[in-house]
C-alpha cells in the first residue's frame, strides 16, 4: 500500500447565487507514525483540473445545466468527579479555560438566569493566530480503490488520534474547521468515503461499447457501460464497504486506536465500525447521526428477502435504472438545488457555506458521480441496524458522546434523545441554534466540547466533562449559554446537557409545565 500526497491549489468557482469566489489550498506535513502495519509511503505531484486528477481529453467532466457491560467508562468518569474536582484546564488546554461574566461555577437553578461561559473562537489567521496546516493525501487501499483524506497535527506525536467521518454528499473538506483548530493539540484525520468527495473512481468501473454511436455520451458518464471491469466486480458503495474502509485506514495509516467523530451518515458508520471493531476505538462522538441507512435488505442478514430485488447497487447500472438516475441527478446536482439544501441544514444563514457549496459542486462534475450516487442509493442495509450497533458498543464498553443541533430539520432531536435513552450514561449536549451540521455551523462549541470530552476520557474521569463543574448536578439537565468571538463580535449558543437521570418523559413534562407557567403569568 502507498500514500500519495499532493500539495497544489484547487481551482475557484464563480456561481450566480450569493456564494463568492472559493479558494482552497493544502500544505504538507511530515507524518510520524508508530508501527502498526507495514506499508510503503511515497509522494508525488498530481496535476489537477477543477480539484480532481486530470483525465484524458476524451473524458470530459459531466454536469448538465452548469451555471453553478454497560457504560463502565462513563461510570468511571462519574466516580472520578467525586474523587477529584478539576476545571477543564491543564497542559495544552490552558487556552480553553472556562470563563464568563457570571462565572462557570454558578449552576442555574429553576427560575435563575442561565450562566454564561466564554469559550475561545477558531484561530484567526488574519490576526496572526496559528492554525494547524492541513495536508491532503491519497491512500491506495487496494488496486483502483484510492481513498482521499486530509490530516493535521502530525507533529503532536504524543497526543490522541482523532478521525472524522463525513456525512452523505460531502467529504473531508467539511471538517476543515476541526483540522485547523484541533490539529493544534491532536493528530487529526478526515477521510472521504469511497464513492464520495475525492474518493470517487479514477477509472470507469464499466467496460464501454463502441457500437451504436454512443461513445461520445459514455465518455462523459462512467458506470453506464455494458460490463463491470474486473476490479469493480461486485463493487457497491455501501455501509459494509465503508466500515471496511475505515478499519483498514486505521490499521494501515493511523496504526493505533482512535477517537472517531461522525456527522449524519458518518455517525452511523462510526457506530457501526465501533460495534465491529471495539479494539480500534477509544471513543465515538455522534453529531446528528443518521439512525438508519439503506432501503434494500442485507443479503447476509436476509438472504431470501434480498433475492427479490434484482439489483442492489453494483456496476454497471441496469438499463431500467439509468434513465431514473439521469433524471434525479440532473435535479440534485443543479447549483440551485445544492444551495437550497444548504439553506435547510444550516439554521444560521449568516454562516459562510461558500466553500462547502463549491466543493459539493466540484464533486458533481466528476464523470463517476451520477453512477456512484445510484450505487449508494440502491445499496443494501448494513448487517447491523443502528440500534444493534449501539447495543454492541454498550456491551463492549465503547464510550459514546452525543452532540446534536437542536434545529436540525432532518435528524430531529427526538433521534438523539432515543440514543440517550438507550445509552443513559452517555453525555448528551444539545446545541441551539444549530442544524444538521453543528461542526460547521458552530465549530467553536463542538471543538470545545470535543476537547473536554477527550480530556475527560484520557484522564479517566479526573478532569470533569465540559460545563459540568458542579458535581452534584452531573446526573441532571444543565443549561448554559456559551459565548465566543467570531468576526469581531460575540456570538451566543445555548447548550443543554442531559445527565444519566434524564428521561424523555421528564423533558415532555418540563415542557408542558413551562407552558402552563407562561400562561399563568400572562395578564
Amino acid at each position: 500500500m502507498e500514500i500519495i500526497s499532493y500539495n497544489c491549489p484547487l481551482s475557484s468557482h464563480v456561481v450566480n447565487l450569493r456564494w463568492k469566489f472559493v479558494e482552497r489550498s493544502s500544505s504538507s506535513c511530515q507524518s510520524k507514525l508508530t508501527s502498526f502495519r507495514k506499508h510503503n509511503i511515497s509522494c508525488t505531484r498530481i496535476h489537477f483540473r477543477s480539484g480532481f486528477p486530470r483525465y484524458s481529453d476524451s473524458n470530459q467532466l459531466y454536469l448538465k445545466n452548469l451555471d453553478h457491560g454497560k457504560g463502565s467508562h462513563s461510570l468511571k468518569a462519574v466516580e472520578g468527579f467525586k474523587k477529584v474536582f478539576s476545571k477543564v484546564s491543564s497542559g495544552n488546554y490552558d487556552g480553553y479555560v472556562i470563563g464568563g461574566e457570571e462565572g462557570a461555577g454558578n449552576i442555574a437553578k429553576d427560575g435563575a438566569p442561565i450562566p454564561k461561559v466564554l469559550i475561545p473562537g477558531l484561530p484567526d489567521e488574519s490576526n496572526g493566530e496559528c492554525a494547524a496546516p492541513i495536508s491532503s493525501c491519497f491512500w491506495e487501499w487496494k488496486p483502483k480503490f484510492t481513498v482521499h483524506y486530509e490530516k493535521a497535527g502530525c507533529e503532536n506525536v504524543n497526543s490522541p488520534p482523532v478521525l472524522f467521518l463525513p456525512g452523505f454528499g460531502v467529504g473531508s473538506f467539511h471538517y476543515e474547521k476541526q483540522l485547523k483548530d484541533l490539529g493544534r493539540d491532536y493528530r487529526v484525520w478526515a477521510i472521504d468515503f469511497l464513492g464520495q468527495g475525492m474518493s470517487l473512481p479514477f477509472e470507469d468501473p464499466t467496460a464501454q461499447s463502441n457500437e451504436g454511436g454512443t461513445t461520445e455520451r459514455k465518455d462523459k458518464v462512467w458506470g453506464f457501460g455494458d460490463d463491470a471491469e474486473p476490479w469493480a466486480s461486485q463493487l457497491v458503495f455501501s455501509m459494509d464497504l465503508w466500515q471496511d474502509q475505515v478499519r483498514y485506514f486505521i490499521e494501515e495509516v493511523i496504526r493505533e486506536p482512535v477517537y472517531i467523530v461522525g456527522n449524519s451518515l458518518g455517525g452511523f458508520v462510526a457506530v457501526y465500525f465501533a460495534a465491529c471493531n471495539p479494539q480500534l476505538v477509544k471513543g465515538v462522538t455522534l453529531l446528528n447521526a443518521t439512525p438508519f441507512w439503506g432501503f434494500l435488505p442485507n443479503p447476509v442478514k436476509s438472504p431470501r428477502l434480498a433475492k427479490i430485488f434484482p439489483w442492489s447497487g453494483t456496476f454497471p447500472l441496469p438499463a431500467s435504472v439509468r434513465k431514473l438516475t439521469e433524471l434525479i441527478w440532473q435535479k440534485i446536482s443543479d447549483p440551485g438545488s445544492i444551495a437550497e439544501v444548504l439553506k435547510q441544514v444550516y439554521v444560521d444563514h449568516s454562516t459562510n457555506a461558500d466553500k462547502v457549496f463549491s466543493r459539493i459542486l466540484e464533486t458533481t462534475q466528476h464523470p463517476a458521480a451520477a453512477a456512484s450516487f445510484a450505487s449508494i442509493m440502491f445499496a443494501p442495509q448494513g448487517q447491523l441496524s443502528f440500534r444493534e450497533a449501539l447495543s454492541r458498543c454498550q456491551m463492549n464498553d465503547v464510550p459514546i458522546c452525543l452532540m446534536y443541533g437542536k434545529e436540525d430539520p432532518w435528524v430531529k432531536p427526538i433521534w438523539g434523545l432515543q440514543v440517550k435513552r438507550q445509552l443513559p450514561e452517555a453525555p448528551y449536549y444539545e446545541l441551539s441554534p444549530a442544524g444538521h451540521c453543528p461542526h460547521d455551523e458552530v465549530p467553536e462549541v463542538v471543538n470545545y466540547l470535543l476537547r473536554g470530552w477527550i480530556k475527560n476520557l484520557e484522564s479517566e474521569g479526573s478532569v470533569a466533562l465540559p460545563l459540568l463543574d458542579d458535581i452534584d448536578r452531573i446526573q441532571y439537565s444543565i443549561a448554559k449559554d456559551l459565548e465566543f468571538v467570531r468576526e469581531g463580535s460575540k456570538k451566543p449558543v445555548r447548550v443543554q446537557f442531559h445527565g444519566s437521570s434524564f428521561s424523555l418523559w421528564n423533558r415532555i413534562g418540563s415542557f408542558i409545565t413551562s407552558r402552563f407557567q407562561k400562561l399563568e403569568t400572562k395578564p
